[in-house]
This record gives C-alpha cells, structure tokens and sequence, in this order.
C-alpha cells in the first residue's frame, strides 16, 4: 500500500495524503498509512467515526469521491476541518473499493495554487490510484492476510535527499533542513550560531522544542501553514535579548528548507514574537494524579485538535448526545475504547451514559454510594484528573475493587467541573496500556472542562424539554371521544429543531346528542410560552362551545379573550360546528390554512370560507361562517401550516400536492390517510414547524 501510495506526487502532483482502513466492526475509519508530512497533521483524525463529518468519512459512506476546492469550501462543508486546519490547500477524498467490498478511503491534499475545481485527467488518475490500493487490499484478503491498521500509522516517505552539507555550510545566512515530522535533519554551522545551540542538540529535534525563544505557537503555525499549503512562508522572530531573526520557510513534498539571516530591528514586519520566553515541560508527576503545579506548553497541533473536539461538543443538544460526541468524535481521537459519564446526585454515583462496554458491566455500579473508595467515586468527588497507565497502577491505588474489572488496560478520570463546580467525572478507558505523555495530559485536562460545559448546558435543556414535553401533553387531548357517526383520526408532531414544543393544538368537543365542535389552531412560536398560550386559547374555546355559541361568536369571544390577557402572540384558528343529524357544518376561520374535503364521488379539494383576521390583532373583528355539506363518506382534513409550508418551497403548489394526496388516499382508514398525509408532506423525521392534522369522516350511525 505504502509502494503505491507514493506515486501520489508524481499521478497527481499531490503533497500530502493518507489512507484509512474500516476497523473489523464497520464503525471507524482507521488511519494505516500517511504521505509526506501527514503524519503529524492528522492526529485528530487518526481514527474517526464513520459518521464523523470530515471528506473522507464521507467518501467511504457515499461511495463516492469528495472533492474540496479551498479554504472557502472547507469552511463552508466542513467547519470543524476547516478550525483544526487553518490553512488553505486543496483536498481529494475518495472510497477504497474492490467488488462489492468497501475496505477504506483515501485523501490526498494539493497546494492552495492548485485550481479550484479538479481536472478530468486529475479524476482519471485518482480513480487509478484507488483501484491500485483497493487491489492490493482485496488480494490481501483473498489471500488470508487482510490489512489492518496498526497502532500508529505507517509513513509512506517520498525519499529524502541528503544534505548537501558543504555547500550549504558555505554559506553566510543559516540554513536547516526539516524533514516530514518536523525534526531537524540538517543545520548548517551558520544556522546553529544565530540559533544559539549546538549542532548535535538541534539535530533530531523539533525547532519550537528545543529553541526556547521559539516556543510560542505562532512560530509553528507559520511551518505548518507552509507544508499544508505547498507555499512558502515568513517571519520574524526576537532572540532574546535584543536580536531579531528572519525565517523562511520553502517547502516541498520531501520536507522544508529553512533560510535564517538577521533581520533589520528597526523594521520586524510581520514580526510575531513573545514578550517572555516560554517555560519548558516539567516531569509528569507521580502516576495516577495530575499535578497540578506542572505548567504545559501546548503545541499547535494540540491546540488545533482541542477546537476541533470543542466544535464536535457544540454539536451535542442533550445529556445523550454529548456522551455520543464524546464516544464518537474524542475516544477515537485518543485511541480509546470505551467512555463513561458519571454524576454524582442524592449522596450516590449516576451513571448517566457510557459506550463501548459490554451490555450490563457498568450498569452494575450505577447508584454506589459516594462513601465507597471506588474509582469512579474519588474522581465525582474530587476536582484532579487522574491518569492510570496500566491495570496496575489502578488495583495499586484500589486494591481488591470490582469495579477496577472492567476489561480494560488503561484509564482517564477527567473531572468535570464548570462554574466552579464540580459536577462529575467522565472515564475514558483503553484496551491497551496507555502513556499519557504531558501534552495529551493538558489536552485532556482541558477537554473535561469543555465536556462539562457541554454537559451542564445539555441537562438544563434535558430539564426544560421534560418540563416544555410535560406541559404541552397536559394541554393537548389525550384521547379524542368517541362520537356515533363519526369517525376522527389526529396526528401531533411537535418542531424538530428548538425545545420539540410548539403552539398547534386541536381538539373535538361533544356540545349536544347530535353535535360536536372541531378546532384547530396554531399559536405563534416554539416554546413554553407558545405551549402555554395554547392551552389558555384550547380552554377558552371549549368553555365558549359550551355554551352552545355559533363558530362566529366562538372565535370573537377568543379573540377578545386574547386581547385582554396582554401578549403580543398572535394565533390562527379554524372551528367547524357539526350536526350529525342534517349532515352539514358550519365553519368559522381566523387566518387558519383552509381545511380540504374529500366527497363520496372521490373528488378532493379546498374548501373556500370566508377568512378573518388571526387572533389577538383587532378587538373587534369579525368571523363570518359558511355551510358545509357533510353526506355519509364526506371527509374533513383540518391541518397546520406546517404541513404545507416548506423553507423555499411554493405554498400553493404545496396545498395541491397534498388535495391529490387526499385524492389518491380518501377512501383508505383514516389512520392509513393520516400517515399518507404527514409522509407527503416529508414532515416524518425533520421539521421546521409543528405539524397537527385532525381528520373526520361522517359514517351512518
């Protein structure tokens, strides 16, 4: 795979790329191979969820390539790449498949000169390069020895040249050679002087790790950006105390060039440097603990790979979903297995969500007390993160403990703590011993703190949605009577998007042996203040049908109504009168969507009342009424605007679509109707709007 991996630069004039293998479950991308200097950029995604919204993983689920045409597209598609990789390149993704077998994907990432969209013969030649990897995949496996990704991912390198040290050292201004992972592999003996260190101690190292004046995160970012991007770069940087240096950067698929000469004090342009030089990484402490004294320098990379994690938790809504975030787009990110969210609530240990366990294994230790000296326990209880590396230092610390035995090798206890409070603990566990080197330390660290705000912010909405959810089933009709002659059907589907709550209502009203009031209507708004309204709206116009009022007089008594309770919401509302025994109705309208009709002959269509004003606009406006014809077979559909209107979408051509739907589907139980009428509608899953729909049909009695 590496072999044909590197004929990357030469098919496609491509810099940097990797490829990505399905884990045996079918759940996770896992990075197996990286080309040029990938490697040190992808830690972030070097395993994914196949969900995971990033070009590759979208590759794999599609079946088809994914082409990314800049920083602007990047930013647009895929928002969470574009913050753990700020710079401007071009990028190809595309599936690895062989047969009917999807094995993986590929990427591979062009300079930011490329042009913005991909050429045909690029196309043809990345479609070779696929079916070269996916071939040696598939014969692989034909051949009983299936790839699998290793622990880290193997770097497929291009072939370095060697240094052409004399040359070079006869130059005046310094010059470096960085190889693909970022280390020094050649200095010049210029280089070293304005550098300020030895030869032998810069080569093998990292600039930014061994020059302490050049630790501050924006001298790597001006590297990454120039072996991203495929463009050259420059700085300017202050060697403490008073002299400054210019940097170039000219990279190429093989590495980068460093040029360093004195730069002019009086003019730094650009310059990017610290007030105070960065304090190096102390030791990691003891095992177990966190100590909370070592002071961390975090390199970009990191950096970028905490937004990236931090945009994944603005995703999550509720409690759920930030466990699934964290399971889904963090364990992956640091090669865990496993991940529990505990709390502790009334002096016991909650387990509010966990993943990657086996079926009942923590569930057994939901609800210990918070006087047991668990694991679990010390880390709700206590504000330090702690970091077990092997099996063995955790049964150090807690002896003979069964919850220790969870099958796993290696575990995270990150304390969550927002406000200042400390309001659980979430574990992240490994299936194999695990070094937390200082840098994963402070970016975990620090992830806890996001996953706590996530965390607070999803059980408030968890909270009021149960609160919003509880108020609204209060207000609505639990169940529809049962009326001699005819037969009712009704679906509620509350928004998708805000709090699931909303202002639609409906409702039947028995108000005599042979009559009954149908209503429906729609308060503005999708919360609890639209969900309480409605019930102030539903229980005015019951206690008016009571009393035996026309539809007219109904719906000018709500109105008023509305007008004295001082709110600024308005509402609409259609009220249909019934009287069984001369098959006909009477129907008022305050700005509601007109109700459609379904005769005996099979013909569907609006009815055409004489609209009003919508509630709570005039005091004193007028409802007209109309008759309607009601014969044996006649069906009345009375429904909400969100089952007609669509962002974009034509509202007339909307209500046609669905009198034919009513059309095709009139004569089917209502049920069956209902169910046609709401899928129509493509309202089944997301929605914008509220959807109530309420459906009569007059039958002998």
């Amino acid at each position: 795979m590496a072999k044909v991996l590197r004929s990357a630069p030469v098919l496609l004039d491509a810099h940097l790329g990797g490829l990505y293998l399905l884990s045996e479950d079918g759940q996770l991308l896992e990075l197996a191979v990286t080309l040029g200097a990938a490697r040190q950029f992808t830690r972030p995604w070097q395993r994914i969820g196949i969900t995971a919204p990033v070009p590759v993983a979208e590759a794999v689920r599609s079946g088809e390539p994914v082409w990314v045409g800049g920083a602007e597209s990047m930013a647009r598609r895929y928002p969470r790449v574009a913050v753990a990789m700020p710079y401007a390149f071009c990028l190809a993704a595309a599936p690895l498949v062989a047969g009917r077998t999807t094995y993986g994907g590929v990427f591979v990432l062009w300079p930011a000169a490329h042009p913005p969209e991909l050429s045909p013969w690029e196309r043809n030649r990345l479609d070779a390069l696929t079916a070269g990897l996916a071939g040696v995949l598939a014969e692989a496996e034909r051949s009983g020895r299936p790839v699998r990704a290793g622990a880290r991912p193997e770097a497929a390198e291009v072939g370095l040249a060697a240094p052409v040290q004399a040359m070079a050292a006869r130059l005046p201004e310094g010059v470096c050679d960085i190889d693909l992972d970022g280390r020094l592999s050649a200095v010049t003996p210029a280089a070293a002087e304005l550098l300020g260190e030895p030869v032998d101690r810069l080569l093998g190292r990292r600039p930014w790790g061994v020059v302490p004046w050049l630790r501050d995160p924006v001298y790597e970012y001006h590297y990454r950006a120039a072996v991203i991007s495929g463009r050259a770069s420059s700085f300017v940087a202050l060697r403490p105390p008073d002299r400054w240096l210019a940097f170039e950067l000219f990279p190429d698929p093989t590495g980068l060039t460093a040029r360093i000469v004195p730069a002019d004090p009086a003019d730094p342009s650009d310059a990017a440097h610290p007030a105070h030089p960065a304090s190096s990484a102390g030791s990691a402490g003891s095992a177990g603990t966190e100590a909370p004294s070592e002071r961390v320098h975090t390199r970009p990379g990191a950096l970028y790979h905490l937004l990236h994690l931090a945009g994944a938790l603005t995703e999550a809504v509720t409690v759920q979903d930030v466990v699934s975030m964290v399971s889904e787009q963090i364990v992956p990110a640091f090669g865990g297995r496993a991940v529990a969210v505990l709390m502790a609530e009334g002096g016991r240990l909650r387990i509010v969500g966990h993943r990657g366990y086996p079926p009942g294994l923590v569930d057994r230790f939901d609800s210990t007390p918070l006087t047991e000296p668990t694991p679990g326990v010390q880390a709700s209880t206590n504000p330090v993160p702690a970091y077990f590396e092997t099996r063995a230092e955790l049964e150090r610390v807690y002896p003979g403990r069964p919850e220790t035995q969870d099958g796993m090798a290696a575990w995270a206890y990150l304390p969550l703590v927002t406000s200042r409070r400390l309001i659980g603990t979430c574990v992240l566990a490994f299936a194999e011993p695990h070094h937390f080197d200082l840098e994963e330390r402070a970016v975990l660290t620090s992830l806890g703190g996001l996953i706590a705000q996530a965390l607070d912010r999803a059980r408030l909405y968890d909270t009021k949605l149960g609160l919003a959810h509880g108020l609204q089933e209060s207000l609505l009709p639990r169940a529809l009577p049962v009326v001699p002659g005819l037969e009712v059907s009704a679906r509620y589907l509350p928004c998708t998007e805000g709090m699931d709550v909303g202002g639609d209502f409906y409702d039947l009203i028995r108000i005599g042996p042979d009559s009954v009031a149908v209503v429906i209507g729609d308060v503005q708004g999708h919360n609890v203040h639209a969900a309480a309204l409605m019930g102030q709206v539903r229980t005015a116009v019951r206690a008016f049908a009571a009393a035996d009022a026309d539809p007219s007089t109904v719906l000018c008594r709500t109105n008023r109504l509305l007008n004295d309770l001082d709110t600024t919401l308005l509402a609409s509302c259609a009220y249909l009168r019934v009287d069984l025994a001369r098959r006909e109705a009477w129907l008022a309208d305050a700005g509601h969507p007109v109700p459609l009709r379904y005769g005996p002959d099979g013909r569907a269509g609006a009815l055409d009342p004489l609209i009003g004003l919508v509630l709570n606009v005039d005091p004193a406006a007028d409802y007209p009424q109309i008759r309607v014809d009601l014969p044996v077979g006649t069906t009345l559909a009375l429904y909400t605007d969100g089952l007609v209107d669509t962002p974009g979408a034509d509202p007339d051509q909307a209500l046609a679509d669905l009198s034919a739907t009513l059309a095709r589907h009139g004569d089917e139980p209502l049920d069956r109707l209902a169910d046609a009428l709401v899928d129509r509608a493509g309202q089944g899953q997301h929605r914008t709007d509220d959807v109530a729909l309420l459906l009569i049909r007059t039958v002998p009695r």
